[in-house]
Order: C-alpha cells, then sequence, then structure tokens
C-alpha cells in the first residue's frame, strides 16, 4: 500500500468483484482499500529476476510461483498483492487469490518501507505456512530475509552489496541464489535519496 486509502468501507465480496473490473490494483484491509502507484523500472526488473529464478527453480515440483498481479489473503479481511510469492501443494479456493504462501517476497520504495517491514511482516509472520518472508530494497544492493525457526520464533539475515558473492538460501524452497542474480541488469540511481515516491 503506497497511496491514501479510497474513501468509504466495504465488504470483501465488494472488494473481490471490484477488483474483476479495475483497471488499477488496490490493497483490501479491514473493509478500507487502498490504490497501488505504479513501479519503477528497477522494482520490476528485481521482482522479475526473482520470480524468473524461483520459476526455474520449482518447475518440476507441486509449486506455483506468482508475480505483481496474484492476491494473498492473508487473513479474513486482508488483501496484498506481494512482489513474488511461492506455493507449494496449496488447493486453491480461488482461482483470483491464494492463501497458503511459503514464501513472500516485497520489494521497497520509501513510500512502502515502513509498511513492507512492519505492518506486512507481522500479517507474513502469523500465517502458518509462511516459512521465509524477504524485503528487497530497489535503490541499493540490500536485502532482509526473515525465516521461521522450529521453534516457530523467526530470525533475519541481512545482505547488502559487500555480500554479493554471499549464498542466500530460500529454504522454504531449496533454492541458492546471490545478490548478482536477484539484482542482474538493474541500474542504481545516482541520488537514490532524491527519488519520487515509487513502489
Amino acid at each position: 500500500m503506497g497511496v491514501p486509502k479510497l474513501k468509504g468501507r466495504i465488504s470483501v465480496h465488494e472488494y473481490l468483484d471490484g477488483e474483476l473490473h479495475s483497471p488499477i490494483k488496490h490493497e483490501y484491509f479491514a473493509g478500507e482499500v487502498y490504490a497501488m502507484a505504479g513501479a519503477s523500472d528497477r522494482h520490476y526488473r528485481i521482482s522479475f529476476n526473482l520470480a524468473r529464478l524461483l520459476d526455474d527453480h520449482t518447475r518440476n515440483k507441486n509449486c506455483e510461483v506468482f508475480s505483481l498481479d496474484m492476491k494473498l489473503r492473508v487473513s479474513p479481511e486482508t488483501f496484498y498483492y506481494p512482489d513474488v510469492f511461492v506455493t507449494c501443494d496449496e488447493v486453491a479456493e480461488s482461482e483470483f487469490f491464494r492463501e497458503k504462501p511459503v514464501l513472500v517476497i516485497e520489494v521497497v520504495s520509501p513510500s512502502t518501507r515502513q509498511i513492507d517491514r512492519r505492518e506486512k511482516l507481522n500479517a507474513y509472520q502469523k500465517l502458518p505456512s509462511v516459512q521465509e518472508y524477504m524485503v528487497v530494497e530497489q535503490d541499493k544492493m540490500h536485502l532482509e530475509l526473515h525465516r521461521r525457526q522450529p521453534n516457530g520464533s523467526w530470525i533475519t539475515y541481512f545482505y547488502d552489496n559487500s555480500d554479493r558473492d554471499v549464498e542466500i538460501q530460500f529454504t522454504s524452497v531449496g533454492l541458492t541464489t546471490n545478490l548478482e542474480l536477484i539484482y542482474d541488469r538493474v541500474q542504481f540511481p545516482s541520488r537514490p535519496d532524491r527519488l519520487p515516491d515509487e513502489v
């Protein structure tokens, strides 16, 4: 969610029906609808790189990789559009959303950073199926990988430019990659602190 909410409260049914016809995407939280802003080329490239890596790796497994346009229901009254997420062995209730991801990834911008690192982190950690949640910066090489431990607690791993050759493991799907592949062909801005708000 990166822009102000729309006026008025609506039901889940009204939200889902509206998304079928709306030219823009909206996220939904407790009856309130939030329009999603447009994304930068870096945002798309990073999301594409991650989706491609995950899709290639899970091609022969009973897993599905979704990017950008598939909704994720994280509670009865909360729907997000994660940048990338993976489900495995899920019998879907709807063709328009999923409910049991094992891995969720959000690519952040100045307007969404706090939401992705707080609200969405809390929401995703409450989903029993989620094993890992990654937050990826788009203006520099930096990511945070939150991983559920066997006892239910969470541990966070941080990676930045100095770790570009370090292996990054997605234990939820058995994939090993690195920052170079995640940020492949991404052109960073010269003054990231002065960029306009982008998703």
